[in-house]
């Protein structure tokens, strides 16, 4: 009998050796990956995110659920059928041109594919045309912006410039976040969704490409 549950509370409580055992017993006794992703990994990083924007947990406990998380997904992944489990939106992130702060961006990149968001991350210090070859090369429908320091926010405006100027800002929804950024600075730059932290970033896209 497959032990989602078990599974669940492996990545909620970030225990490593537990997540991937649990994944290769279901595994050898045939259990559908698409199964232990959507009913196990999944739900389990979306406890993780609850409590992450509850203040239940804070960074450590975020990373090494995520660790946990992508420990059995790399076991579930070379069993894995296009279609297994279903993809929410394609999302590239990065921190934008100048900037090399990543600790919230790559948390918003684990929380994202905890929820079943296929994330291409960019890394840091990213150019504008860097973001449009992945919408172009990697299908991204949705790309997210960090930036950390008021002297790098202006090039998450620079970004948005650069999709309307190839003609994709229409075809794309974009989300920004950062230290400094504002919910009134994405109104005013056009970006189509802002959240304060990663928690809350995942209920906000969610939201955002079902609409």
């Amino acid at each position: 009998m497959a032990d989602f549950v078990g599974l669940q509370e492996a990545v909620i409580n970030g225990k490593l050796p537990v997540a991937t055992q649990l994944t290769q017993e279901m595994l050898d006794a045939g259990v559908a990956p698409g199964d232990i992703v959507n009913e196990g990994l999944i739900p389990g990083m979306l406890v993780v995110g609850d409590r992450f924007r509850n203040n239940e947990f804070y960074v450590p406990e975020v990373l090494i659920a995520a660790r946990a998380m992508k420990g059995a997904m790399a076991l579930v992944k070379p069993h894995l059928k296009e279609g297994d489990v279903p993809t929410l939106a394609t999302v590239a992130i990065g921190t934008v041109q100048g900037d090399l702060h990543d600790i919230g961006k790559n948390l918003v990149a684990m929380m994202l594919e905890g929820a079943g968001f296929r994330v291409h991350d960019l890394g840091v210090d990213v150019a504008p045309e860097k973001f449009i070859e992945a919408c172009v090369e990697q299908g991204a429908t949705v790309v997210a912006l960090s930036a950390l320091l008021t002297t790098t926010m202006p090039n998450i405006a620079r970004t948005i410039e650069a999709l309307k100027e190839a003609g994709m800002k229409d075809q794309v929804k974009v989300i920004i976040g950062g230290a400094p950024v504002t919910q009134a600075y994405a109104d005013e730059i056009g970006a189509d969704g802002y959240s304060p932290d990663a928690g809350s970033c995942v209920d906000m896209l969610k939201a955002l490409v079902s609409a």
